[in-house]
């Protein structure tokens, strides 16, 4: 995820258009205060003084085009920089000029100047050179006072500027941090997004689709030896077709509803694990159901993970066990877990890969507080075995 781009500003609307004119008012009113006492008209360090005001009034004039959006973090760390290494030369020059009758190194327009531009630098430059450039600022406001001398006064009004500055400072980076989390979490929303609609088009769509691939194999192979059984078969590819489009309507219509926590498809429980199963019957293998303890009451998360578990378990025996001729699928539920079994005594490769469907599918069961498992069985049939809690992780702790 790239983080080198202005962050979002923190600010309401209205107070985000209000930020500029009450800034620009700010640095008027200290300019002003400036005229007034007569900083730029000293005759040793009012030249120099000047010089420096109006290299740090261009990047504040700038600020607004420096800080819109599609303009590089860094130009807007470099531009701070540039300030801050502008200002820190004037002290050095002021410095060296004061054994020639310098009386004052400091007014109110440039540190008022300085400390907009160290808010922003800190807030929205690049990193490394933002880093750099904050410390420069910092130091420029801080070190200004004590050019001439080091006295009583420029004491206090160096520790007050530090004081200011080190809070202007941490404000703009505790902001720049809760911007950047706040895009981290929208990133990793965004991404959890994507592997729920993932997850939910294989386990439906790959689902009815693989059913249809299966069944038109079927018709092109009885096609010849019984053409009276075609038409039934073209009927059920009809169907599993219609089924598949349903699911996608769904699934788009969730995409576009206006909660973001609307499932993407609708929640399975016993009454559709029994539509698989009977469905499943229909390509030409025989398939048993077996349920054991109180399935109806099941809660309806963990139903639809057991409805989950059936639907891959079987799709993935159409797909990769050609030669099965009997399956089973076992629901036994307990006090505290409900136990999933499918197996089927065709061959199913055992060293391929895992795909999308197995690793959607463990990743759901896990991230519920189960356990998902795929082997052979010690009567030689392929398994997958699930078990689930029957109440989430987290409640269990809560009521122990």
């Amino acid at each position: 995820m790239p983080f080198d781009r202005p962050l979002p500003s923190a600010l309401p609307r209205g107070a985000a258009a209000l930020r500029w004119p009450a800034l620009l008012l700010l640095a008027v009113a200290a300019a002003r205060l400036d005229l007034r006492w007569g900083t730029f008209r000293q005759p040793v360090t009012g030249p120099l003084l000047g010089l420096s005001a109006m290299t740090v009034a261009v990047v504040v004039a700038a600020l607004p085009l420096i800080t819109r959006r599609g303009v590089r973090t860094r130009v807007m760390a470099w531009s701070g920089l540039a300030a801050a290494v502008a200002s820190l030369a004037c002290t050095a020059a002021v410095h060296l000029r004061a054994g020639h009758g310098a009386s004052t190194a400091y007014g109110a327009f440039e540190p008022v100047a300085l400390l907009i531009v160290l808010a922003f630098t800190a807030r929205r430059g690049a990193v490394a050179p933002a880093a750099v450039g904050t410390v420069a600022l910092i130091a420029a406001v801080v070190w200004r006072p004590l050019a001439v001398e080091v006295r009583e006064g420029s004491v206090v009004v160096a520790f007050v500027s530090t004081l200011i500055a080190v809070a202007v400072a941490g404000a703009a980076v505790t902001a720049r941090l809760v911007a950047a989390d706040r895009r981290q979490r929208e990133y990793r929303i965004r991404l959890e997004q994507r592997v729920r609609l993932a997850r939910d088009l294989h386990d439906y769509v790959a689902h009815h689709v693989t059913g249809i691939v299966v069944q038109a194999q079927g018709a092109g192979a009885i096609a010849d030896k019984r053409p009276e059984l075609v038409p039934a078969a073209l009927r059920r590819i009809e169907d599993t077709g219609a089924e598949a489009l349903v699911s996608l309507r769904r699934m788009v219509g969730a995409l576009r509803a206006d909660d973001p926590g609307a499932p993407l498809a609708p929640h399975g429980g016993m009454t559709a694990v029994r539509a698989l199963v009977a469905d499943f019957g229909t390509t030409g293998v025989s398939v048993r159901l077996v349920e054991d303890g109180p399935t109806e009451r099941l809660p309806a998360d963990v139903a639809d993970i057991v409805h989950r578990v059936v639907m891959e378990a079987l799709t993935n025996i159409r797909k990769h066990a050609p030669a099965c001729r009997t399956a089973s699928v076992w629901v036994q539920v307990g006090r505290r877990h409900v136990a999933v079994c499918v197996a089927n005594d065709g061959a199913a490769p055992p060293t391929a890969p895992p795909g999308y469907g197995l690793t959607g599918l463990k990743e759901r069961v896990t991230g519920a507080g189960g356990s998902l498992r795929t082997g052979t069985g010690s009567d030689g049939t392929w398994q997958v075995r699930a078990r689930v809690p029957l109440l989430p992780p987290l409640s269990r702790v809560e009521a122990a």
